[in-house]
């Protein structure tokens, strides 16, 4: 094939979060553009139907049972990921959820500290971590998937939305951190998209997309393009960027 046809042929990429949803349409979209995919996630079984998928489409994959909320697992998903594959081009880091729906005075203040555990501190650790292998490596790019409710205030999911907030500020620092080494940083928002993670809450709070005006409820297999389109520009490529799908203002 032509490289037009694997613009990613020679990467090797990690994606967190990538054993269902999102995470897991990037990372085979990914590994059909060439790359080499580390797949991270807590959650084995499904992480097996990832490389599956991958292996299928005629890519390579390797599968890391990590929990990214854990110091020593995110240091040794890193590793394994840079020893297989030779070092690290592309991160994306997707893995979090809404721990904490309820209003402040009404919720679980330890639902609300592991929600931001999990969403920002997580998203900081992976990063931190990845840093030398991609310096390593002479540059690359590093995606954060970010949230249109980091982008404005609304009520009830105060966590969630805080950890997002922070994960856009944290784009912008890494950004200027590093744009000297050659290593790009930039926000992906889908906006709505609908995965087994947010099915079982749309289902519990009767929520709907029709509450957002001109907004759609996406495939995680519609998010992957612009997840590509990112990854595959030349360098030195954009970045501090939020890269939005969601269709109305955030």
């Amino acid at each position: 094939m032509t490289d037009a046809e694997l613009p990613l042929r020679d990467k090797v990429a990690l994606v967190t979060g990538a054993s269902t949803g999102i995470g897991r349409a990037i990372a085979v979209t990914w590994a059909r553009a060439g790359a080499k995919v580390a797949c991270a996630a807590r959650s084995a079984g499904h992480l097996a139907e990832t490389i599956a998928e991958i292996e299928a489409a005629g890519g390579t994959g390797l599968a890391v049972r990590a929990d990214v909320t854990s110091r020593p697992d995110v240091e040794r998903m890193l590793e394994e990921t840079a020893t297989t594959f030779g070092g690290l081009d592309l991160l994306l880091i997707n893995a979090g959820g809404n721990l904490e729906r309820n209003l402040v005075g009404e919720d679980d203040p330890e639902n609300w500290a592991a929600s931001v555990q999990l969403n920002l501190v997580g998203a900081y650790s992976t990063a931190r971590e990845a840093i030398a292998h991609l310096k390593a490596r002479g540059g690359g790019r590093i995606f954060l998937m970010g949230s249109g409710m980091g982008h404005r205030a609304g009520p009830g999911s105060s966590s969630y939305a805080v950890a997002k907030a922070g994960l856009w500020m944290l784009t912008r620092v890494l950004a200027q951190e590093l744009v000297e080494h050659d290593i790009t940083v930039n926000e992906i928002i889908p906006g709505p998209v609908w995965t087994p993670a947010t099915k079982r809450e749309y289902e519990s709070t009767g929520w709907s997309v029709a509450s957002i005006p001109h907004e759609w409820v996406k495939q995680p297999e519609e998010v992957a393009p612009l997840a590509l389109f990112l990854a595959s520009q030349p360098a030195p490529g954009p970045t501090a960027q939020s890269f939005s799908l969601m269709r109305r203002d955030k």
